[in-house]
């Protein structure tokens, strides 16, 4: 490259066009840095997101004007020695809920005489030795013999003779070797343990049955239709909730109209929040557009938990702002996830070179991230009380941080740079800061979305297992089973001997009375014992 020697002009902004290339490459290679530490980190690295506790107590923001108390005392230092007793009789009340085979051990012919004297021997006391029996899945044969009755007197006398057939349950798979045990096995399988259709036929062959995963994705199909209509009596009721919670994962299906079978499909999750009994929904649809939730959630009013994704932004009823017009909020408030703010400084930290996060001075996204672990700190302090005592809580506690933290925010917005690890954090904050904040409208509301993240983190490792969805009707049918699996199980019920009764009763009854639909819900009083999972006893 000739340099313009004569022109001292042209040398100067020759080198300012340097500078500024320079300036731009180092940039360029401080975030290609960073996204190689973030990459070895994720991919060698902890992926536990708890933040050590030698961490947790020394925070580097100011909290003087926080939680100052100059009233209180200060406390006196002591040490404290201890042992953990193990609790006693936890053993034998985990196993009241099972049956006992009892194996008797009488002494023998030789034991019964005395060795010294001759005499008889009497039993002083038994010892128990107790141990878990487990009995691996065996197949039956059931069959179901009708009586067929005729008039012997009429028959004789050649008059036309009525025949009578003893009822019997109407069947849910019938002209199908399929029960309702076996069906509702098979789910559990897949749904609850992630075990895939092609690892069960492997199972069921070593049992010495010839089960093919064509016959049982049939029988999966045949029974989400039955549990179709629990399905639209549930979304009923979650859109009768007035605090939910959203999100989406990706799901591949190979078969789908006018689609490459490695598209990316999703499966939508909604769910009800910690009031009333847990409702968990899950809807599949080929795209991850606004027009789905949208559909969805059509008459729903009141608060949804969301991440930052922009299709639940141009949900109906989202409107206006509720922080300029606190007497006129809108008919679906969004409310943030602090988890995901707190997940991106604790990757902002990740990405630092290590020489930078132990300097005296904490790094920028160290003060970050102690801001949203005070916030979290704060809440599992009351975590069990009432919903009225947690808001005026949050009102007198949280606020103020709050507070702080958007300051912060704003001070270093124009210090970071947009493109690291760190400026996309602050920017993140910033432009959510009105779902961020949201959580203290109402006490029953949560601080993150996490409720709904560890529902949908079940599926996402099913899905790890058997990997994709043959056609459109086998993901719908997957969100339906995937439902009622979830919402069973969140209701304290076992998956396995719920949808069992569910395929016992529900060809029995009118499937559009939805007084009869009500009595087969998860949390119905009238669900047999059998159905509910024992509460194990605790220390």
């Amino acid at each position: 490259m000739s340099l313009p020697a004569d022109n001292p002009v042209d040398l100067t902004v020759l080198c300012a066009k340097q500078a500024a290339k320079i300036e731009s490459l180092e940039v360029e290679i401080a975030w290609l840095k960073e996204q190689c530490r973030l990459a070895a980190h994720r991919q060698f690295g902890a992926s536990s997101e708890k933040t050590p506790l030698a961490e947790q107590q020394t925070m580097t923001f100011d909290e003087v004007e926080v939680t100052a108390s100059p009233d209180t005392p200060e406390p006196t230092v002591e040490t404290i020695t201890y042992r953990r007793r193990k609790a006693k009789g936890l053993r034998e009340a985990q196993l009241k809920a099972f049956p006992v085979e009892i194996i008797p051990h009488p002494l023998t012919d030789a034991q019964q005489t005395c060795a010294c004297c001759g005499g008889p021997v009497h039993v002083i006391r038994t010892e128990v030795r107790r141990e878990v029996k487990f009995t691996p899945a065996t197949v039956t044969v059931v069959e179901h013999h009708s009586e067929v009755g005729g008039c012997r007197h009429c028959q004789e006398h050649e008059i036309a003779t009525p025949i009578v057939t003893a009822p019997m349950p109407a069947p849910a798979f019938p002209k199908s070797l399929a029960s309702p045990s076996a069906v509702a096995y098979i789910m559990s399988q897949k749904y609850v343990e992630g075990l895939p259709l092609y690892r069960q036929e492997q199972a069921f062959e070593r049992l010495g049955i010839a089960l093919s995963r064509q016959t049982m994705a049939n029988w999966m199909l045949a029974g989400a239709d039955w549990l179709r209509p629990l399905y639209h009596r549930l979304h009923t009721l979650l859109l009768a909730r007035d605090i939910l919670h959203a999100d989406e994962t990706t799901l591949q299906v190979l078969k789908e109209p006018g689609r490459a079978a490695e598209s990316d499909s999703y499966l939508w999750l909604y769910r009800t929040g910690r009031d009333g009994p847990p409702i968990i929904l899950f809807d599949y649809q080929e795209t991850r557009a606004a027009k789905h939730p949208k559909a969805f959630l059509q008459g729903f009013r009141g608060y949804l938990h969301v991440d930052g994704y922009i299709a639940y932004e141009i949900l109906p009823g989202v409107r206006g702002s509720w922080l300029e017009e606190p007497d006129s909020l809108p008919d679906i408030i969004l409310v943030g996830c602090v988890a995901h703010a707190r997940r991106m400084f604790k990757d902002a930290l990740k990405a630092l070179p290590a020489a930078a996060r132990k300097t005296d001075t904490p790094p920028a996204a160290q003060v970050g991230l102690d801001f949203c672990n005070k916030l979290f700190e704060l809440e599992r302090q009351w975590h069990d009380v009432t919903a009225d005592e947690r808001f005026a809580a949050r009102l007198a506690h949280s606020r103020p941080v709050l507070n702080a933290f958007h300051a912060w925010l704003e001070q270093q917005a124009a210090q970071a740079l947009p493109k690291s690890a760190l400026g996309q954090a602050i920017t993140y904050c910033r432009n959510q800061w009105k779902k961020l904040i949201a959580y203290l409208l109402d006490g029953r509301l949560e601080i993150s979305n996490n409720l709904s993240e560890r529902t949908i983190k079940l599926v996402v490792i099913g899905r790890k297992n058997w990997l994709f969805a043959n056609a459109p009707s086998g993901a719908t049918a997957s969100a339906i089973i995937y439902s009622l699996v979830e919402t069973a199980k969140g209701n304290g019920l076992s998956p396995f001997a719920y949808l069992t009764y569910l395929f016992e009763q529900l060809p029995q009854i009118n499937l559009t009375d939805l007084t009869a639909l009500d009595i087969l819900l998860p949390w119905s009083a009238t669900l047999p014992d059998a159905c509910r999972i024992p509460a194990l006893p605790t220390a």
